[in-house]
């Protein structure tokens, strides 16, 4: 199962609290699952087995940056549950990453300037960020995604200077440490989807300087090296939720803002190949939700 969590919607309804999920080795629409405790968008998200959390993220109101980190059971339905809370920094645009056991949180923007923080958090049980690490750069609108012992980063883009990054990262996700080199994107983009199985990441979509891209990229996260041409989303866009399974790769929803707020599209790959995406379904209730997180309890650090 693949679940999706809030997002902003529209100019008019900036934020949601909706969840959805979708079975992400099927076809066809997304269901509603229940609410999460905050509307917002643009958080981190993870999951193990069992438990998929969502964190961090902008809403409405003061602070805009938020802490909370709240979850779900994915076997089930039903609204998300207070799980603790992100420690020393408010940040958006952040990404997130897990094995089985531990989840991390990556970077992100905290209103001035991007963040290189690592924080983490053990699935199973509630409370605060601990602190792992630092990466590289100081960076927002990452991408997270993990085999069962690497966790991989997309770097995005660094507001202060400005610079959009080709850099990925990675580390040792049982461990704690500073992020090490892997290898370059085929681009230098913010907001790309990521999913993997054990063996493959899959970068997805993102926003470059000046425009969208639609570009899928893949790696094998054991080696070290550079992205790989994979083939193309069924359209431009970036900042949508992800979800995976060992065999298939779900991209959901996401936007090309300001020119269409946020798209309802979800398409998928399957990722021990290579090809274009193709179309799985939509969102339920006509959502489009431009931000939004993902999880699921079939991904590749898992």
């Amino acid at each position: 199962r693949g679940v999706i969590a809030v997002g902003s919607n529209t100019p008019t309804t900036p934020y949601v609290n909706t969840i959805q999920y979708i079975n992400a080795d099927s076809t066809g629409n997304a269901t509603d699952f229940g609410d999460t405790t905050l509307e917002r968008g643009y958080g981190a998200s993870w999951a193990s087995r069992t438990r998929g959390c969502f964190a961090a993220g902008q809403s409405p109101g003061t602070p805009q940056n938020k802490n909370l980190i709240d979850y779900v059971t994915i076997a089930s339905t039903g609204n998300a549950i207070d799980f603790g809370d992100i420690t020393d920094v408010l940040v958006r645009y952040p990404s997130g990453l897990s094995d089985a056991t531990r989840g991390i949180l990556l970077g992100g923007y905290d209103g001035t300037n991007g963040r290189n923080e690592m924080r983490y958090v053990t699935i199973a049980q509630k409370g605060d960020t601990v602190d792992f690490g630092d990466l590289y750069h100081y960076t927002y609108g990452l991408t997270g995604l993990a085999s069962p012992t690497r966790g991989i980063i997309g770097h995005g883009a660094n507001p202060s200077v400005p610079t959009y990054y080709t850099r990925m990262d990675y580390i040792t996700v049982a461990s704690t440490g500073n992020a090490s080199d892997f290898g370059d994107n085929t681009t230098a983009a913010r907001g790309m989807f990521g999913c993997s199985n054990a063996v493959r990441g899959i970068f997805a979509g993102g926003y470059l300087t000046g425009g969208i891209q639609n570009v899928i990229d893949y790696i094998t996260m054991a080696t070290l090296g550079n992205a790989k041409d994979f083939g193309d989303l069924t359209s431009t866009r970036g900042y949508g939720a992800s979800v995976s399974t060992p065999t298939r790769a779900c991209f959901c929803g996401g936007g090309h803002y300001p020119s269409v707020y946020g798209l309802e599209t979800i398409d998928y790959v399957q990722i021990a190949t290579t090809g274009n995406a193709i179309d799985f379904g939509n969102f339920v209730d006509s959502m489009e939700p431009l931000g939004a997180m993902g999880c699921s309890n079939g991904h590749g650090g898992l």
